[in-house]
């Protein structure tokens, strides 16, 4: 008698997840629904539920499951949560640096935390509503990670951190189908999550004012600086440095009769640096804590596109790999043409095609 392979299915609530298990079910698989409990509002000073990871959230996952007839448990993860992703993006703000939570999320909570707690409970596959397919390579022995059929919803690029000991334990049964589908098969079940729109914030962050919640969470008040031009002059003042991005153009508190942009932050001086939509254009960039995927290593020059932001459109690079005196490796990559606003501490992500070669976060800029 064959037993049923067992999955642990990733449940956040929304339609995604919500047919991602029904997919399983369907598929034969064993399943339970778990919902991560990610954080605290009012450790976060959000008065209000939050748009994603919020008890009701959690309350229509439960209804899902309990539609589905499968088991349902909520994880408190909010401990890893604190530590790996809301310190590491007050951090990267602190230093100047435009960070990614969504990737942090993705990486060290549900492909690490939570696929730990499923081996640990002897679940075979962790399964999420993610949009993007994994192949296994005969040729190369190795798990790929490709785009979603759907490149509108395309998720591989949050996903490039995945590890290959993590796609070998990991299902997304939505990679073939698009949203219009997903949402129409959620309707025919009678979900009530068939209607449920999408959350474009992060999630402890919902109102988009990053200043204010990092003072709030830490408790600190940040020195101001001065707003400068490219030549160097004074053109105002500000009340910290974790209140700019590199690329903001609204809310500079400067006013020149023409569009400025924030070109770069140095966190030691606390100074703000402005100028034209031309100071945002670079070529290359290092990435630092690479992950690959498609490959162990890069050879020579690789010529593949890339992508420096989840929603810009990749277009071709050359890329080369180094190692430093303690071994750890980075990689340089040149766009042919200029790109605006390739950003420290965003990622940028490598493929071949449809087909996620890997990718890193970004340091230096050139």
């Amino acid at each position: 008698m064959t037993v049923a392979k067992s999955a642990m299915i990733a449940m956040s609530g929304g339609v995604d997840s919500s047919v991602a298990a029904l997919l399983a079910i369907r598929a034969g698989y064993d399943c339970t629904g778990v919902t991560m409990r990610l954080f605290d509002n009012e450790d976060i000073g959000i008065e209000r539920e939050s748009t994603c990871c919020s008890l009701s959230d959690i309350e229509d996952a439960r209804s899902i499951c309990n539609k589905l007839g499968i088991p349902y448990y909520v994880f408190n993860f909010t401990d890893t949560f604190a530590e790996q992703v809301i310190d590491r993006f007050i951090n990267d703000y602190e230093n100047g640096r435009t960070p990614n939570p969504c990737i942090d999320c993705n990486r060290y909570l549900k492909f690490d935390r939570l696929l730990k707690r499923a081996q640990e409970t002897n679940f075979d596959y962790v399964i999420t509503g993610h949009y993007v397919r994994r192949e296994y390579d005969e040729a190369s022995g190795r798990y790929l990670l490709k785009r979603g059929l759907d490149h509108n919803k395309d998720q591989s690029y949050v996903l490039y951190g995945m590890t290959q000991e993590q796609l070998a334990h990991t299902l997304f049964p939505l990679g073939e189908l698009t949203k219009h589908e997903v949402r129409d098969i959620a309707r025919e079940q009678g979900f009530l999550t068939a209607e449920k729109s999408e959350s474009q914030d992060i999630c402890f962050v919902p109102d988009r004012d990053y200043g204010a919640f990092i003072r709030h969470y830490t408790g600190k008040q940040y020195p101001g600086g001065d707003i400068v031009d490219d030549d160097g002059a004074q053109l105002g003042s500000h009340s910290g440095i974790i209140d700019f991005t590199v690329g903001q153009r609204k809310g500079l508190g400067v006013a020149v009769g023409h569009p400025l942009y924030v070109t770069a932050l140095d966190p030691k001086s606390a100074t703000v640096f402005v100028g034209e939509e031309e100071g945002l254009l670079h070529k290359t960039a290092v990435l630092e804590d690479v992950n690959l995927i498609a490959c162990a290593s890069i050879e020579g020059e690789l010529e593949c596109t890339a992508k420096h932001r989840y929603r810009s459109v990749d277009k071709p690079v050359t890329v080369t790999q180094s190692e430093g005196a303690s071994g750890e490796v980075t990689l340089t990559v040149t766009f042919d043409e200029p790109q605006k606003a390739i950003t420290s501490g965003q990622a940028l992500v490598l493929y071949n095609g449809d087909v996620v070669i890997g990718g890193g976060t970004i340091g230096e800029v050139m």
